[in-house]
């Protein structure tokens, strides 16, 4: 078994509904939690996520649901991950970034650069791997290599040079709807999923790049973990405490690391008890603890670092978290030294 992030069935409630079906009644048939299909961070189990879109493709009567639910989903569905990505100096970047940390949106999932199964110069393969004795269904590979190709298709601003598709299975629906939707041929039975596109490509670069987002979002993913994902006050904690004196502390700024609405991410914020006012406080409170007594670095200077417009606001905040002014506090330390 492995797990996905709910986020990969974005957009299948909207599909099935405006189909006329009941996307609740597929999602218990499947085995599925029935808030995954409004929510992006829950994990749920692969199978689980494959046999829905199987269950919902029959009883629908539509063969190429995969293909409509991929030709929906955004690019920021992949969440941090997203940010990263898209920040990254060239395709190549872009890939190695994808590949490092796929497991974030899909744990024993990956993306990885091979060698062209036709052998042709100039040729290479972005595979897009399932996990070991994983089963690829046909209607959640469609849906997932067609989001991959739009991916790349957002990343560099239009067309890029796709040869072909390959799938590994038969098709599900007429072979001319699978190439209108990839715009390019379509192989099936292939051994693996990929897409076959130049090998130029890698060294193609992304528009738009902040190199100083793109190290926040690389910093924040790093401390993921493949054993649980942390809560969404513990991933805005984890950006602060990142972007705190470098870069912006601002709610929206840290909405987009997150690849979220600022308002969503205070209702979720909300929903765990917090606000983002509070969350911050707690990281500039640590932070400023440990410039105010293991370093002698100005007032002022410390105030800059916490993002504090002036020295007094550093004051009143000093006096609010241990009763104690900067210097007071500063002084004790030394004195415990």
């Amino acid at each position: 078994m492995s797990l996905v992030r709910s986020a990969g069935l974005q957009k299948f409630r909207q599909c099935v509904e405006g189909l006329g079906g009941d996307a609740d009644a597929y999602a218990r048939r499947a085995g599925l939690p029935v808030e995954a299909l409004d929510a992006d961070e829950l994990l749920v189990e692969d199978a689980a996520l494959a046999a829905v879109m199987e269950i919902a493709a029959a009883g629908l009567g539509c063969p190429d649901l995969g293909l409509r639910v991929g030709e929906t989903q955004d690019f920021a569905m992949l969440g941090p991950l997203s940010v990263a990505i898209q920040h990254s100096p060239s395709v190549a970047d872009a890939l190695e970034c994808t590949s490092r940390y796929m497991f974030v949106h899909a744990r024993d999932f990956g993306v990885s650069l091979v060698d062209d199964p036709d052998g042709e110069h100039g040729v290479v393969g972005l595979r897009y791997s399932f996990g070991a004795g994983v089963r690829p269904l046909p209607q959640a590979t469609d849906m997932t290599m067609l989001f991959f190709h739009r991916a790349v298709t957002f990343l560099l601003g239009g067309r890029y040079g796709l040869r072909s598709v390959d799938l590994p299975h038969q098709p599900v629906a007429p072979r001319s709807r699978y190439e209108d939707a990839f715009g390019a041929r379509v192989r099936f039975g292939r051994g693996s999923a990929l897409l076959r596109v130049p090998s130029s490509l890698l060294a193609r670069p992304l528009d738009g790049v902040d190199e100083t987002v793109r190290r926040i979002a690389l910093a924040f993913l790093s401390q993921q973990s493949r054993e649980a994902g942390p809560v969404v006050t513990a991933k805005v904690r984890a950006v602060l405490d990142q972007s705190l004196g470098t870069g912006s502390t601002e709610l929206t700024d840290v909405a987009r690391i997150l690849a979220v609405h600022p308002r969503t991410l205070q209702r979720q914020l909300a929903a765990e008890g917090e606000s983002y006012a509070s969350v911050l406080d707690v990281v500039r409170r640590a932070r400023a603890r440990t410039y105010l007594m293991t370093t002698d670095m100005p007032l002022a200077q410390v105030s800059d670092l916490l993002g504090f417009a002036e020295q007094a606001v550093l004051s009143r905040c000093a006096k609010r978290w241990w009763g104690r002014t900067p210097t007071e506090l500063r002084r004790e330390a030394g004195a415990r030294r």
